[in-house]
Order: C-alpha cells, then sequence, then structure tokens
C-alpha cells in the first residue's frame, strides 16, 4: 500500500550533482532548508532520451522565475555525474542540454528516487516525478507520471505561487488573483 507523503517531511537527500557551473558538488535538501528556500525538485527517467531534454531546459530558461520565488530547482536521474556532464555539454541542436541554470543531481544508486516513491525497480530509472517542497522541510506538492509526458513549466510556477499565498486557491486560479 502507497504511503502518503503530502504534509509529511519530505524525505532528507544529499546527492552528487553536476551544478549550474558544469562542476562535480552535492546538492541536499538541509542546505536548501538552511538558506529558507523552496524547493522543486524533479525526477525524469534518462539521459540522452527524447522528452527529458524538452522539460529540462525548459525548466532551465524559466530558472529566473523560481529564483525569484526564492526557490531551487534540482533535476534528478539514476544516471551518473559524468553522464550529466557528458549531456550537458551536448549543444541542444544535437538533442543536448547546454548550459543549465540549477543542478543535475545522480541518484546512482536509486536511493532517492525509491525514497519518493519513483523508482521503476525492474528498469532502474525513475518515472517523472515533481515534488514542492516549503523551507520548513514539508512536502506540500506532488505529481508523478508516466514517462512519455514530459511536464509544463507554466502549471509548475502556479503550483509554486500558489501555496506560497498561504491561502486557499480556488480552481484554475492564477498568480495576482483573489485566493478564497
Amino acid at each position: 500500500m502507497a504511503e502518503r507523503m503530502v504534509g509529511k517531511q519530505a524525505p532528507d537527500f544529499t546527492m552528487e550533482a553536476v551544478l549550474a557551473d558544469k562542476s562535480f558538488g552535492n546538492v541536499s535538501l538541509e542546505e536548501i532548508k538552511a538558506q529558507d528556500k523552496w524547493t522543486v525538485l524533479f525526477f525524469y527517467p534518462m539521459d540522452f532520451t527524447f522528452v527529458c531534454p524538452t522539460e529540462i531546459t525548459a525548466m532551465s530558461d524559466r530558472y529566473d522565475e523560481f529564483e525569484d520565488l526564492d526557490a531551487e530547482v534540482i533535476g534528478v536521474s539514476t544516471d551518473t555525474i559524468h553522464t550529466h556532464l557528458a549531456w550537458i555539454n551536448t549543444d541542444r541542436t544535437q538533442n543536448g542540454l547546454g548550459d543549465l541554470k540549477y543542478p543535475l543531481a545522480a541518484d546512482t544508486n536509486h536511493a532517492i528516487s525509491k525514497e519518493y516513491g519513483v523508482l521503476i525497480e525492474e528498469e532502474g530509472i525513475a518515472l517523472r516525478g515533481l515534488f514542492i517542497i516549503n523551507p520548513e522541510g514539508e512536502l506540500k506538492y506532488q505529481t508523478v507520471f508516466d514517462n512519455n509526458i514530459g511536464r509544463d513549466v507554466d502549471e509548475t510556477l502556479r503550483v509554486l505561487q500558489a501555496l506560497q499565498t498561504g491561502g486557499l486557491c480556488p480552481a484554475n486560479w492564477r498568480p495576482g488573483q483573489a485566493t478564497l
């Protein structure tokens, strides 16, 4: 039986990552919480695939909007940091990522993907999962869906802004509109 995650403390993580400056380092939920920032953590199946670069680059192209909302974005797959770097160093016209404005983390032992309930164990890859975590570490939002469908960055930003209002947001709520 699946266990509810929303409304509970998000599973802690520290992972190796390729940082925005293309260096290797670590990303951790504790570090982001210490900065009093929101976390937008998203999982994708594999590097050098077809749908993944469309959403990874779309998130990067809109990164400044996440930054304006005091949110850190982290992309995660079960690939290695070396594979991530090779993909980042591949031009977008060649199905690569080019420069990114946020880190890509490597969950090579599959522990974090499993903790967040997105691991397809028989394939060793993650489903497309998106998790928004508040600065206190509480998981406020999650979506998990089939790997054939890319995420909508507008919707991710809308949900983040709705959560940040602290109010009740009706269906089809948009930033700037009144809450209930």
